[in-house]
């Protein structure tokens, strides 16, 4: 365990699986105490809290909210009296010509996948300023900057994402506070979970490391960017294994 995160505490949200659910694990292991929230699978939640907290003595608590409804944002941080560490992984997808996307379908991907980065940041930042310190770790994609067909509303909020990164970045650099963000290329997910298997096997072979990413390696970094040196902010990172390197 990294004994000098011990006492440290994160929000991950997102958190009952994926790239959530690995952080929750790797971010207990190294001694954050961690608030988890999920939209809808609270019982998987709750199971993982008890989980962590029995198998590295930190505490645990788990939130159902819905993290693109300001109301629900801020009951989550009601609850809040200190935190070290925002992980913004709530997210979803949208698969579909945008000719054939609703209104309300797009305002929904919206709402899950950027809005809820400015709800909880801005309830985050006052907590953070209060210590001078705080980490902001957004977890985005490749389609942010590369833009995928059959997938414009999702591609557009997680561009919103990396714009808002650096943006927010250089507005809390003089607070020591640190907001970065991870372009993911094609994890291995639930929400990747709906590609067939000869989708997945085009993208295998467009991708030099042979395979698709692992939650845990996303969980890696995301550990890796709150506890980095605190010049380094504002940044996108892509993990893709070479993919549009």
């Amino acid at each position: 365990m990294i004994t000098e995160q011990k006492g440290k505490k994160a929000l991950i949200t997102g958190a009952s699986r994926g790239i959530g659910k690995a952080a929750a694990e790797l971010f207990a292991k190294s001694g954050f105490d961690l608030t988890l929230v999920c939209h809808r699978s609270i019982e998987a939640l709750e199971e993982l809290a008890i989980h962590l907290e029995a198998a590295w003595g930190i505490s645990c608590t788990a939130v159902r909210a819905d993290m693109g409804c300001e109301q629900d944002v801020a009951r989550v941080f009601s609850q809040l009296k200190e935190i070290d560490v925002l992980v913004n992984n709530a997210g979803m997808a949208h698969f579909g010509l945008l000719s054939d996307m609703t209104s309300h379908e797009w305002h929904r991907v919206l709402a899950v996948n950027l809005d809820s980065c400015f709800y909880t940041c801005r309830a985050a930042i006052p907590l953070m300023l209060r210590r001078h310190r705080g980490r902001i770790i957004n977890i985005s994609s490749v389609w942010g900057t590369q833009g995928a067909s059959m997938e414009v509303a999702y591609s557009a909020s997680k561009g919103g994402m990396n714009a808002f990164t650096k943006a927010l970045a250089k507005e809390l650099a003089p607070s020591n506070i640190q907001v970065n963000a991870i372009a993911c290329g094609i994890i291995d997910t639930a929400m990747n979970g709906t590609l067939s298997p000869e989708d997945l096997a085009a993208l295998k072979e467009e991708i030099p490391a042979d395979r698709l990413g692992r939650p845990e390696e996303v969980a890696q970094l995301a550990l890796y960017l709150a506890t980095a040196p605190a010049y380094l902010t504002g940044q996108i990172i892509t993990i893709d294994g070479g993919w549009y390197t």
